[in-house]
């Protein structure tokens, strides 16, 4: 990585503008407050002459939006303070790379767009304080952050860079700031590593940005393991679990008690089996099959008992809530609990006695639910299946548990049927996933294909999420239980417009008009996609139209699987949500009287977990990313498939077939000028009058592939290779 020139040191000189706009930001920002030209100067930090900042005041003054209380000091006008004196609002910050950002508030319609000269000092994930909005001419909102109410994270892995008296840490990612480091400060690190840096001050000066202290040195950087690293700590995940959590954990019994067998329901003689990737070393779901009658069968959803484990407000429950999730990286997995939990005594392994929390329906040859039955239980699981060796039994209808695994894909398919009938929209972004080599290279990128195997465990933590929840409901129908529900609102009209005439312009026509109609209209769309390829491109563009799912205390219903009542039950190894809906269930399954905890409180809990599950995933993605950067690194100058997915000012981008590999073709690469037509749904050559649109394949050749930026430059390619390169 190249130094950057650091002229900010000594301070900018700003344009008359320029200083006029930055010293009413200072004004609003204190509307209380005078200030003297010299503390101006000095909250500045530029090069501008005394004379230039004393005329730029001079300036507002005459203008009125300064008044003059004393002499040499001067206060916001009371007319400035009232124009600017919106309305405050509370959100969590979305920054884009540019440096500035969206806003998410509750009550607003819309995210509010904060310029990068307006974050003061917030950065994404920040919980803020901002005056918001509505510019003359406009229709959505603006704002300006005014405090910092909560940091997303406070230390960031960035490249250090050495100076003559100190040191600057370009922190990775989307940060948009530069961390100033005291020489006595950088704990022996040198130009170009890797390190953790801890912000000791936030009070940035516009000039040296925050104050830091290196706290770790990892290394030079550009290995895959160091990068990896950084993308976890940089989402705000700890690496290590502290010292307490990793005794408590310990100190965990191996054995099983007799007295705890005795009181759950003994299943241990039950066929019981686990299904799970080929990776996997924690098994924190299982089922079970019994044969009661013709036609009538007994199906358990078996879920590890973390809750036996971690009581509430012990050390290895804060480390858990704090955590909330477990992040799942390419090579690597980060979990919410110590491995004596996560991968010995909670994993349900085969051939061992395990506590397990379940569900227990009787189903009919229908998939209709005749009874349910939810409580402790202990189990044996006989058999450990991985995804690809169930599928073959099933394929085959021939190996271990034949009968049983046959039984359950037949009930899962009547369950789909049913759920896809009320509602549920059929939506299935395919999954990127890679071959590594021993040093963590990949050498291999294919997309997963889903299969039964993998359908028929989801259809089944479907049923045992949906029943779970609606039973805490129909007990609470008088007075609420509060709960932790899964909750996934209806799409946002303005968005699913706007993308209804998009689709259009590709050939697919939809109704939207109510939200029925609408996921009816996106299952349809994934119908086309199996015969129309390049409509896949607009199924990542739907999902984009539709809410976030998330956890609440107030349930809205799932708006995605048609549910009117769902819950997050089936993953407690890796999820807190479901270590809580554990505890609540078991508290409401004892006894006549509901039991309830603070709602409040939990929604706060429920906020806290919805957070830390984006942090998860933007974390998921980037090494993603990074991986996918790594294996094309790796062809640059070969020739790949790939369909247009977008257009910008600079050029059309492109996603390679299988791989799912994204890169930007350059109009500077082409051999005429083209001309974005409104909608960004085509170019067209002004020469030859050649058109490119959405969706269209194409060949293109690699010409650069940048790890730092995940950037992935590619060309315009005339003729096939000769020798097609082996994805998969």
């Amino acid at each position: 990585m190249p130094r950057k020139k650091r002229s900010a040191i000594k301070g900018n000189k700003l344009s008359a503008f320029d200083l006029k706009t930055e010293l009413i930001r200072i004004f609003k920002l204190h509307p209380d407050a005078t200030f003297n030209p010299k503390q101006l100067s000095r909250r500045l930090r530029i090069s501008n002459s005394p004379d230039a900042i004393k005329n730029a005041l001079e300036e507002l003054l005459k203008e009125g939006k300064l008044i003059q209380p004393e002499e040499f000091r001067f206060k916001l006008a009371a007319s400035t303070q009232k124009a600017f004196a919106s309305k405050v609002h509370e959100g969590i910050v979305d920054m884009t790379r540019q440096g500035s950002a969206y806003i998410v508030c509750e009550g607003l319609d819309n995210d509010v767009f904060v310029s990068a000269k307006n974050m003061n000092t917030a950065l994404h994930g920040d919980k803020v304080k901002l005056r918001v909005w509505i510019p003359r001419g406009r229709k959505k909102p603006e704002g300006e952050v005014v405090e910092v109410l909560e940091r997303a994270k406070e230390h960031f892995i960035g490249t250090l860079w050495q100076y003559p008296e100190f040191a600057l840490v370009y922190p990775d990612g989307n940060t948009n700031m530069d961390i100033y480091v005291e020489a006595a400060h950088t704990k022996g690190a040198k130009d170009g590593d890797k390190v953790v840096v801890y912000i000791t001050d936030w009070s940035q000066d516009r000039m040296k940005g925050p104050k830091g202290e290196v706290t770790t040195v990892l290394g030079a950087a550009g290995t895959s393991d160091i990068e990896m690293k950084a993308i976890l700590i940089n989402a705000g995940f700890e690496l290590e679990f502290e010292a307490e959590v990793i005794r408590q954990a310990e100190a965990l019994p191996d054995e099983i008690e007799a007295a705890e067998i005795a009181r759950r329901r003994d299943m241990r003689e039950v066929t019981t089996f686990t299904i799970d990737p080929d990776t996997a070393r924690d098994f924190d779901d299982a089922l079970s099959v019994a044969f009661i009658e013709e036609g009538l069968y007994e199906i358990g959803v078996h879920i590890a008992d973390v809750s036996h484990y971690i009581r509430p407000g012990t050390a290895l429950d804060k480390e858990a809530m704090e955590r909330s999730t477990s992040v799942y990286l390419v090579d690597r997995v980060l979990p919410m609990l110590p491995e004596k939990l996560s991968n010995e005594l909670c994993s349900l392994r085969p051939n061992e006695d395990k506590l397990t929390f379940s569900a227990i329906f009787r189903m009919d040859d229908s998939g209709r639910v005749r009874s349910r039955w939810f409580g402790k239980t202990v189990i044996h699981s006989d058999r450990r299946f991985t995804y690809e060796e169930a599928q073959e039994v099933l394929e085959n209808k021939s190996g271990d548990f034949e009968g049983e695994l046959l039984l359950l894909n037949k009930l899962a398919h009547k369950l789909r049927e049913k759920r896809f009938r009320k509602g549920s929209i059929a939506f299935e972004v395919e999954e990127v996933k890679f071959r590594l080599d021993e040093a963590g290279v990949p050498i291999e990128v294919y997309t997963k294909e889903r299969k039964d195997a993998h359908m028929l465990i989801e259809d089944f933590m479907l049923l045992a999420n949906r029943e779970v929840a609606t039973y805490i409901h129909k007990k609470g129908e008088e007075e609420e239980i509060p709960f932790v529900y899964r909750i996934h609102d209806e799409p946002n009209p303005d968005k699913v417009l706007e993308f209804a005439a998009f689709a259009g312009e590709l050939g697919f026509r939809m109704d939207v008009s109510n939200p029925a109609v609408i996921a009816k209209s996106y299952n349809k769309l994934v119908e086309a996609t199996q015969t129309r390829p390049q409509l896949k491109i607009l199924e990542p563009l739907a999902i984009r139209t539709m809410a976030k799912a998330a956890y609440s205390s107030n349930n809205i219903g799932h708006y995605g699987l048609g549910f009117e009542f769902y819950s997050h039950f089936t993953s407690p190894i890796r999820r807190y949500s479901d270590v809580l809906a554990h505890r609540i269930l078991e508290r409401n399954l004892s006894g006549k009287d509901p039991f309830r905890v603070d709602k409040s409180k939990l929604e706060e809990v429920c906020g806290h977990i919805s957070r830390q599950e984006r942090k998860a995933l933007e974390a998921e993605r980037e090494s993603i990313k990074y991986k996918q950067v790594e294996f094309i690194k790796k062809h640059v100058g070969e020739v790949f498939t790939g369909y247009v997915t977008g257009f910008s000012d600079r050029g059309l981008y492109v996603e390679l077939a299988r791989t799912r590999i994204e890169g930007r073709v350059s109009f500077d690469t082409l051999d005429e000028g083209f001309d974005v037509a409104p909608g960004r749904m085509r170019i067209k050559g002004l020469k030859t009058g050649k058109e490119y649109k959405m969706g269209d394949e194409i060949l293109v050749q690699i010409v650069r592939a940048d790890l730092a930026s995940r950037q992935v430059d590619m060309m315009l390619a005339k003729e096939a290779p000769m020798i097609a390169p082996v994805f998969e």
